[in-house]
Parts: C-alpha cells; structure tokens; sequence
C-alpha cells in the first residue's frame, strides 16, 4: 500500500497530515475528555503541532473540535446530576471575556512570527504546575489518611484553598445547590476569565485549569467539577471556534475527521466515570500532563518523532486503561444485579 493513502492535504491551513493519527486523537481523547472532564483538549493542541499543524491553526482546530465533542460528555454528565448549571452560567461571564483576550494575544503573537515557541513554553509551565498540585495533593492526602483522617471525599483532600476562599464575603453571595456551597459570585467569575484567557490562548477548552481550579479554589465535589467544567467547555468551546472561524484559523477537514472518533470515546469516558471517583481520577490526570509536557519540549526542540510517538502513545495507553475501568466496572454491576435477582428470587 502506498504511503501517500495515510496522509490528506489540509486546504486552509495548507499542510499535509497523517490521518490515522487525527482519528486516533480523536478518539482517544473523546474518552479522556469525558472521563477527566477536561474536553481532552489540553493534548490535542500540541499533538495537532507534532503532527504538522502550525499552532495558530491547531489552537483555533482544537477549540472548533471541543465544541462538538464536550456536547455529547455534557449530556451524559447531566443525566447522572453531574452538572451545576447555576455555577456554570455564572462562570461564563469571565470565560467569554477571557477568550476573547487570550485570542488577541495569539493574533499579535503570529505577526511577531513568536507564536509557535511562546504557546509551546507557556504550555509547558501550566502543565508543571498543574502536574505539581495533582501529585501534592495526592501525597498530602495519603499521608493524612494514614495518619488517622476519616476516609472521603473532602475529609482526606490535601488542598482546601478554597476554605480560605468561601470566607470572603464581598456581594452578591450565591449559593450554588448542586455543588453544595455558598460563595462569592466573583470568585468563579474571576477563575472562569482566567481559565478563559488561557483557553483563547492555549486552545484548550479551560478545563486544563478549569476542572482543578473547581476543586481547589471553589470547592466542587470531584464528580460535580468534572460534569460542570464540561458544561463550561462546551460554551466556551463555540464561542472560541466563532472567533476563531472569524480569524480564519480553522480547518474543518481535521475537525470533522477528529469528531467521528471523539463522538464514540467521549461515551465511553462519560460512563467509566461512574465506576472511577476521587484520587483514581487525578492520579491518572497527573501522569498524563507529565508526558504531555515532555511530548511539547522534544518538539520545542525539534524532535519530532519521539514527540509524536510520546504524545500518540500516552493518550493510546490511558485511553485503553480508561476503557478497562468501564468494562471492568460494568462486568462488576451486571454481576450484582444477578445476584441480587437470584437472592429475591
């Protein structure tokens, strides 16, 4: 077979790509975005730049492709009461401002001829800190439990930032049910404009900081974070692709090629959560960024193909690891439904 049957010209960003390598983005991380709530699109930014993609045209891809596939997560979310849509709405005031100025700042940055080096590096130092506070949490966590902290959810979490957080009574306080507590409503609204800025800037859907910051600044239940930073990312993500479109930095060819596989993994995702909660879900988060990140400076540095294969085999590898957990858990579920059954019989 000749080679040539693996690649397709892309005509707006004027490129030729590996193909195979759009469905499996796509698809892999369908099912990472659904299950750790991040629209996954903190991987495809940079995958789309290994793969060949000039950066602005991956950023303003990416965003285009979060739209769609955050859709069928969040609708799945919602059906398992996944989803604070009061917090949601109030964080969209700050993430359209916020993606707004994150998308200038790129615009100015093509026209210095700088963008590709800056995003790659900012990148890298979100992806550090964010990896840093997973892996400190977690250790923070272990080591109370082990020292006698009741088990659960908020009893054995090693950041509480957002104790301090909730104290500050500045108007209007808005309670936010589902979530589970009352606060500032400019609290989320100023998160929301700076997962927003970095979500025009990066191309991510903001859930890179977004899904973190509800745990640790604002206070969501883990489950609560992941089902309404879908939601947010899903507004987001059509408001970016809209004035990216208008920038003409999209390419719709990769878009929808990347969308026929996201539309099966963000299911499967969407469903492993119910069998995966807590400390499973960030430990797992944490190590991705890491090779993320690592992927980003190989390519930073012009080595290509081991970024492409790191980046490619990372998301592959969790993927797979993700669909275990459902299968696993399902399998679990129907077992003891039966006996059940049996027993009432």
């Amino acid at each position: 077979m000749d080679a040539s049957t693996f690649y397709m010209y892309m005509p707006i960003a004027g490129v030729t790509i590996f193909w195979p390598g759009l469905v499996l983005i796509g698809f892999s991380v369908g099912v990472i975005g659904g299950f750790f709530g991040m629209g996954g699109a903190w991987m495809v930014t940079p995958g789309l730049n290994i793969l060949g993609f000039p950066m602005a045209f991956a950023i303003g891809t990416d965003i285009a492709h979060i739209a769609g596939k955050s859709m069928i997560s969040t609708m799945r979310h919602a059906k398992f009461g996944n989803v604070d849509y009061k917090l949601g709405f109030v964080m969209l005031i700050g993430t359209m401002v916020g993606i707004e100025c994150g998308a200038q700042l790129i615009m100015m940055l093509e026209r210095m001829g700088m963008v590709g080096s800056v995003v790659r590096w900012v990148y890298v130092v979100f992806l550090a800190l964010i990896s840093w506070m997973v892996f400190y949490d977690y250790a923070k966590a272990v080591k109370r439990k082990k020292a006698g902290a009741q088990a659960g959810e908020r009893g054995v979490e090693g950041i509480q930032w957002y104790k301090a957080l909730h104290k500050l009574n500045i108007p209007p306080m808005v309670h936010f049910k589902n979530a589970g507590f009352t606060c500032s409503a400019w609290l989320p609204i100023l998160v929301s404009y700076i997962t927003g800025v970095l979500a025009g800037f990066l191309g991510i859907g903001g859930g890179l900081l977004r899904m973190p910051a509800l745990v640790y600044l604002i206070g969501c239940p883990t489950h609560i974070a992941v089902g309404t930073d879908l939601f947010e990312v899903m507004i987001s993500g059509l408001y970016g692709a809209f004035t990216y479109s208008l920038k003409g930095r999209i390419e719709l060819v990769a878009v929808f090629v990347m969308l026929s596989g996201a539309a099966i993994g963000a299911q499967i995702g969407t469903v492993a959560t119910k069998y995966a909660k807590g400390y499973g879900i960030r430990v797992a988060f944490g190590i991705a960024v890491v090779c993320c990140m690592i992927s980003i400076i190989l390519k930073q540095f012009k080595i290509n193909g081991p970024a492409a294969v790191l980046i490619l085999g990372t998301i592959s590898v969790i993927c797979l690891w993700i669909m275990k957990i459902m299968f696993t858990g399902a399998a679990q579920e129907l077992r003891e439904k039966k006996l059940r059954e049996q027993q009432s019989a």
